[in-house]
């Protein structure tokens, strides 16, 4: 690849102007693995917007991806702030770039317990809602958001995040007001009110610990009252050390072995030191930053990027065995100037975990999965 022909351009990071250069006889990760999976990318809305400050973003986004997640335009905040108002704009731009690009498009997501406001779950008066009227306001929801893109969102995830890190159920006011079976609930009005689409499960850290069981328990509970899933979200938002190759191995064949489809929907891989007691992406996770949480703000090391090169290597291995059960694998952002990590859960850290820099230039990562 030292021959490619360099191409230069331009990209605002931290708004200062810089040049940064992609290999043009790079190969594309779509083509790559065409007869593997999808190859998709989570975008914020610069991004699909086509931002002079993102053209650098969207040119790899546009040689590299065939599939696409929308980051926040769609959760339940952005596109229903408020009772009876819509806000279709940014969702519709992002539709749109999808569909110009000849992408499968993927919506996320209709059922979570984060980024959804307080008045959902409240009436007029600020009482909690019924059971029978937060099922009525799920459904309008549903209903609305996904028939506005039926036929051009092909799947959803549909319930996010359910399981918390005991293995138990998450205590959400879906729970509370309606009861377990607000999960089957979700995925029948889903299927209601787009028969065609695919349907997802999404759901973080449950390689290992008390998530694993609990996770796969309502997975199987869910199947034996039909639910209409199509396939399970393995999130991957991993570490350097965690999970194994053998317990990403393990969980692709679980979801298998129930006979569904599985995707990796939403990965990267954490470089700096640990900050949390857990191996969670619970977004609700703040802490302040510290110095030695953060020992990369002048340029990740070379062995550093060598050892991440190694973990992704390994991590598709993996993947690429597991073709036939495996759908989509999808980064949850395109350059590491554009991943949550740099904010999560330490505000203001510099994180490298993805396969561009935060000059659009392809690190030993993208080398390493390509060979």
């Amino acid at each position: 690849m030292k021959n490619d022909t360099i191409i230069p351009t331009f990209c605002l990071v931290l708004g200062m102007a810089i040049t940064i250069s992609i290999r043009a006889e790079e190969p594309a990760l779509k083509d790559v693995f065409k007869q593997d999976f999808l190859i998709g990318a989570a975008l914020n809305e610069a991004e699909f917007s086509e931002s002079a400050e993102q053209n650098c973003s969207v040119a790899l986004v546009k040689k590299h991806f065939n599939a696409i997640s929308p980051e926040n335009v769609l959760k339940w905040e952005s596109v229903h702030p408020k009772p009876g108002q819509y806000n279709f704009g940014p969702a519709d731009r992002y539709v749109e770039f999808g569909v110009q690009n000849h992408m499968f498009i993927l919506g996320h997501n209709l059922v979570w317990h984060n980024q959804t406001p307080d008045w959902v779950f409240k009436d007029e008066k600020g009482a909690p809602l019924t059971r029978a009227a937060l099922l009525q306001r799920m459904r309008e929801h549903i209903f609305t958001v996904v028939g506005r893109y039926k036929g051009k969102i092909k799947a959803w995830d549909v319930v996010n995040e359910a399981v918390g890190d005991d293995g138990a159920l998450r205590k959400s006011p879906w729970l509370k007001i309606i009861g377990e079976d607000y999960l089957l609930k979700a995925y029948q009005f889903a299927h209601e009110a787009d028969p065609d689409a695919q349907l997802y499960y999404n759901e973080y850290s449950m390689e290992t610990g008390p998530k694993h069981a609990g996770t796969i328990a309502l997975v199987k509970k869910l199947k034996a009252q039909g639910a209409p899933i199509t396939a399970i979200g393995i999130q991957g938002h991993y570490t350097m050390d965690w999970p194994t190759p053998s317990e990403v191995e393990n969980m692709i064949e679980t979801f298998a072995g129930l006979g569904y489809k599985v995707m990796i929907t939403e990965l990267d891989v954490d470089v700096l030191p640990k900050a949390t007691g857990s191996q969670g992406a619970d977004i609700g996770a703040k802490l302040k930053l510290r110095p030695e949480e953060n020992p990369y703000s002048n340029g990740l090391p070379d062995a550093v990027s060598q050892a991440l090169a190694r973990r992704y290597a390994d991590l598709f291995k993996v993947f690429v065995k597991h073709r036939d059960q495996i759908t989509r694998v999808t980064f949850w952002g395109v350059t590491d100037a554009d991943s949550w990590l740099n904010d999560w859960p330490v505000k203001g850290r510099t994180d490298y975990p993805l396969l561009f820099n935060r000059g659009c230039g392809a690190k030993p990562a993208f080398d390493a999965i390509i060979q």
